[in-house]
């Protein structure tokens, strides 16, 4: 399949047709990495950031946990 790089305001810009993105797997507002090389550019996923609870809760300690915030008496119908 053949594109075209044309200009898009100041910038080139490369428009993948859908059929292109549906076999790839690739879906719209998708984070992507540019790998490039003389004469080359590929399109890459982003590595997804995934976060382990555990490992997140055993970095909280008495040092860098803050004090309870209070934000005053209800003045509406707030839940509490």
């Amino acid at each position: 399949m053949q594109a075209v790089i044309r200009k898009w305001g100041n910038s080139p810009a490369l428009r993948l047709p859908t059929a292109v993105l549906r076999e790839s797997g690739y879906q719209l507002e998708q984070k992507v990495e540019l790998i490039v090389s003389p004469g080359r550019i590929v399109i890459q996923p982003s590595e997804k950031v995934e976060y382990d609870l555990d490992a997140l809760i055993s970095g909280i300690h008495s040092s860098n946990v803050h004090d309870e915030v209070g934000f005053g008496s209800p003045v509406g119908h707030e839940a509490l």
